[in-house]
């Protein structure tokens, strides 16, 4: 048997509910002796995968390197065993965005070194199996711009060596490889940009599409020879948002092996802050349409919950006005970054439990905390 498909059993096979499903027991929410109920022990049991999010404060930055105590309990208390964490900075320049980027790299390795009980590298599926083993938080490196790849392709190769092993086409605008979301005219994947791909694809670093433009998402999708991820958004059929992604564009996606993550921001509903239902209405559809292999969770959130008290509107409308400024703030960013059921370090649990709650079995609920994201990982990172 080749490692891959091993490691592929072996998620399939951790818990007693997927050996149910190897068996052919189980179909998108239908009942089974496990549903309406998803127990401490099994979410403890469960590889669970946040595709786009961070240990400290994410959005609105509170909290500062070194990490403190309290925010490393935090992180321990989650139970999510790996996060792709954004390493990539902005920057007025591709030298200055590819110094900062190595300089915020060099960060995180610190934090990784000086807690080691709490911290792991991932570099490929076996570190993440070890993080779960270990009860560490496994942290993907990962990007959410090529901006520090500049113009060299060999760029990339720095970056993978360093440990990037997803990385994000285009943000909000326009770059050399692509259009973002918000460009009003979308041009597609520019020829740079397919070169980009091609040289991903080799190395095995797997394309995030989540930020990128309609016609730039699904000039991705064709580019790769790889499945690829949309690490964080929503369905533009519940409620139509820049960032999120047509019923079509999901669908490409995961007929070629793809996984979508849903997200936890203001851009799941029209009217005021969304709720956890709004969150689940996304997840339930974008099951129903791609199939229970191809969705997960990318929270885009902090592990360490905002703190919604004192200063919080202050630093919220100054990072605002600074994306307003910058051209890169998308519609209903005037309200605040989180869902305030889920502005906890528990919130993927909870988020389990709501699945459960509506009646999807347990093993469906194993897939979108982690398992899907990490055949696609296995699939893409082991070329």
């Amino acid at each position: 048997m080749k490692r891959r498909d091993f490691v592929r059993s072996l998620a399939t096979m951790t818990t007693a509910s997927g050996i149910l499903t190897s068996l052919g027991c189980t179909q998108i929410g239908g009942a089974d002796s496990n549903s309406g109920q998803f127990s401490p022990r099994q979410y403890q049991e469960a590889v669970v995968i946040d595709a786009l999010a961070s240990p400290i404060q994410f959005n609105i930055p509170q909290s500062t390197f070194p990490l403190t105590m309290p925010a490393l309990e935090l992180v321990q208390s989650s139970g999510i065993t790996a996060l792709n964490l954004t390493v990539n900075r902005r920057a007025d320049s591709d030298t200055s965005a590819f110094e900062a980027t190595l300089a915020r790299i060099a960060q995180w390795e610190r934090e990784i070194d000086a807690h080691p009980n709490v911290f792991s590298r991932v570099r490929n599926v076996g570190d993440i199996h070890a993080a779960k083993q270990n009860a560490t938080l496994g942290l993907i490196h990962g990007f959410q711009d090529t901006a520090p790849f500049g113009e060299e392709l060999d760029r990339i190769d720095t970056f993978h060596g360093l440990g990037v092993r997803i990385t994000q086409l285009t943000y909000n605008i326009e770059n050399r490889v692509g259009s973002g979301c918000l460009v009003p005219t979308d041009s597609g994947l520019t020829e740079f940009g397919r070169q980009v791909v091609e040289r991903m694809d080799d190395l095995g670093m797997l394309v995030d599409l989540s930020h990128c433009g309609p016609k730039t998402t699904l000039d991705g999708i064709r580019a790769s020879s790889m499945p690829v991820a949309i690490t964080h958004s929503g369905c533009n059929a519940i409620f139509r948002h820049p960032r999120s992604k047509d019923d079509a564009t999901l669908k490409e996606m995961a007929d070629r092996g793809g996984v979508v993550g849903i997200y936890l921001m203001p851009f799941l509903n029209s009217d005021g802050p969304p709720s956890i239902d709004d969150m689940i209405t996304h997840l339930e559809y974008a099951l129903n349409l791609c199939g229970e292999e191809h969705v997960g969770i990318g929270s885009d959130q902090g592990i360490v919950p905002l703190d919604t008290g004192g200063n919080f509107m202050v630093d919220f409308e100054r990072v605002s006005a600074d994306r307003q400024a910058a051209g890169i703030a998308s519609p209903r960013e005037d309200i605040p970054p989180y869902l305030p059921a889920l502005n906890s370090p528990q919130r993927m649990q909870i988020i389990a439990e709501q699945l459960a709650s509506r009646g999807h079995s347990a093993r469906l609920i194993e897939k979108v905390l982690g398992e899907n994201f990490l055949r696609l990982f296995d699939e893409v990172w082991e070329t």
